[in-house]
């Protein structure tokens, strides 16, 4: 769920055979978790984008740290945290079942245990004695209330689509919640490590009312709590003291609202801010030379991409489509676009994603994927066949960050090139999420950038984007092949057998083109001398990273 800043977004999970499942491989999330995490090379280096595992553990305590968000997000409801300013706080505000870690993995959260009993029932027992920050008690009540507000048609939920094969929720037990399927959905456990599994306190939310999630306690359980917000600038979090983990070592977390990415750069560069992710690309160069501070990149499970938004047009035509991939100029953008940090790609999701595949399922994913070099005469070609000389087409683009311009930028290049007429439509920074939310922010709208992170270390979180219907289908692509296959790799438990489907689906994809993959894009995350301890990996979306940022070592730069 999503971009430098955020070409990227959360939204809605898709739609979830062929393997059969047994109940013996299923005993708990564990087992099917342990195969999960990024590999050890990822596909994405060079000698300026060594991925770190971590940022060097803070060993001591701080009064508080600056943290820069791009824009301000427009509510902190957990059912409606689905992109990067909204999780990236929200994490360490509100706690899911399950934990992501920060080697995206999946661990216990608020449920001490998840078990699998058979393929269509999950099993939450919770840890007793948590504490909402509104001073009650967490039940199994109130885990029934907060995820039947994810699939409450009325809220109109960002994660109700995860919930789509959900039957039932019940209470078994004082501290014991029961989801029933209504079939097997190796997604759904998964999801509930990410903001689809928060838990908020059932009074609390109904108390607020209409204005929960932009006023006031959110309910939750983290290990910060919302403290002031002022509207347009900033938010402030401050420590949870009641905390059932371990407490936060800063007692406060400000995040500042800087949309434009020169005030970001010269705010970390001057000290004003100590921190941030989604680092201006074009700011790469500035920070990690400036001593003030380290540029850290970790994995990030995102891939950048051309979001076809509009096939009833010219891109209705396979050939147009692959004749503009073939006309990118992939190393260019990477190296311009993306400050040389990233790889490219003709693959939708990243290496990292198919972390639980054997080596022969990954060549299967990856090793009939079309070369990622430009090819100008032969897409000068297709565009010929296709009828397609002289048709329009309109790109989103936005100030947002240079990932985002410059992308849009090339695709009007490679039109260029071959015979189209690529225009330009300018979106402010703080509309531009709108397009992932709104048709209507769409209309007269071919393609737009999109950076898209996995919220599970899983390829189908993506490629689950084009079944016909799915939320992120925007420009209604529709294969029934395809839509069985997705149906098929839902119902699989078992990481290697799932992702041997899911490889069929990557190879569909690549073929048909719904989005066209340009490449895969590192998290990056700068730290100024003052703080350490925040991970670099995308993790940060739902996991609370903020309880971790501290003081360093007396002595040490970070």
């Amino acid at each position: 769920m999503t971009p430098s800043l955020p070409s990227g977004s959360r939204r809605p999970r898709g739609t979830r055979g062929r393997i059969a499942v047994t109940t013996a491989a299923l005993t708990s999330l564990a087992a099917l978790a342990a195969c999960v995490g990024p590999p050890k090379d990822t596909g994405t280096g060079g000698s300026e984008t060594k991925l770190s595992a971590a940022t060097p553990k803070a060993r001591g305590e701080i009064d508080s740290f600056t943290w820069a968000v791009y824009a301000e997000p427009p509510t902190l409801d957990y059912t409606m945290a689905f992109d990067y300013p909204q999780n990236t706080i929200l994490s360490n505000v509100c706690e899911s079942l399950m934990r992501w870690t920060p080697g995206l993995a999946v661990e216990p959260g608020l449920a001490r245990k998840a078990s699998n009993p058979d393929p269509t029932t999950w099993v939450y027992d919770l840890r007793a004695g948590v504490r909402f920050h509104d001073g009650r008690t967490m039940t199994a009540d109130d885990v029934i209330y907060s995820l039947g507000r994810q699939r409450d048609p009325k809220n109109a939920a960002a994660w109700a689509q995860t919930f789509q094969n959900v039957a039932s929720i019940k209470k078994t037990g004082p501290l014991q919640v029961t989801v029933k399927l209504r079939k097997s959905d190796s997604q759904f456990p998964q999801y509930m490590a990410t903001a689809a599994g928060v838990v908020a306190s059932k009074a609390g939310v109904e108390a607020a009312g209409k204005d929960y999630g932009t006023t006031g306690d959110l309910a939750c359980t983290g290990p910060f709590k919302l403290g002031a917000w002022s509207k347009g600038q900033s938010i402030e979090l401050e420590r949870f003291d009641g905390y059932w983990g371990t407490k936060a070592k800063a007692k406060k977390a400000v995040f500042r609202v800087l949309t434009d990415p020169s005030a970001r750069t010269n705010a970390m560069l001057s000290g004003e801010i100590d921190g941030g992710y989604l680092i201006p690309t074009e700011s790469y160069g500035r920070l990690r030379d400036s001593g003030v501070g380290t540029l850290y990149f970790g994995e990030g499970l995102s891939t950048v991409n051309v979001n076809i938004t509009n096939m009833t047009g010219a891109l209705g035509d396979l050939r147009v489509r692959k004749a503009l991939s073939l006309a990118l100029d992939r190393s260019g953008f990477v190296k311009a676009g993306l400050g040389g940090a990233g790889t490219v790609t003709t693959s939708l999701t990243t290496r990292a994603a198919w972390a639980g595949a054997s080596e022969k399922t990954r060549q299967a994913a990856f090793g009939a994927l079309p070369p990622a070099a430009q090819d100008i005469e032969k897409a000068k070609a297709l565009i010929k066949e296709a009828g397609a000389t002289g048709k329009t087409l309109t790109v989103a683009t936005s100030s947002i960050g240079q990932d985002v311009s410059l992308l849009a930028t090339a695709i009007q290049a490679a039109g260029t090139q071959i015979g189209l007429k690529i225009n330009l439509k300018t979106i402010a920074p703080n509309a531009f999420t709108a397009l992932f939310t709104d048709p209507k922010a769409r209309e007269g709208i071919d393609m737009f950038p999109l950076t898209y992170y996995d919220s599970i270390t899983d390829p189908l979180d993506l490629l689950q984007n084009f079944k016909t219907g799915a939320y992120m289908n925007f420009a209604g692509y529709t294969d029934k092949g395809y839509d069985a296959l997705v149906d098929e790799a839902t119902a699989v438990y078992q990481p290697d057998q799932r992702m041997r489907i899911e490889a069929e689906l990557q190879q569909r994809a690549a073929e048909q083109l719904p989005w066209i993959p340009v490449a895969e894009w590192p998290t990056a995350v700068f730290l100024n001398k003052r703080i350490t301890g925040a991970p670099t990996t995308i993790a940060y979306m739902y996991y609370p990273w903020a309880a971790d940022v501290g003081a360093p070592a007396a002595g040490a730069t970070p």
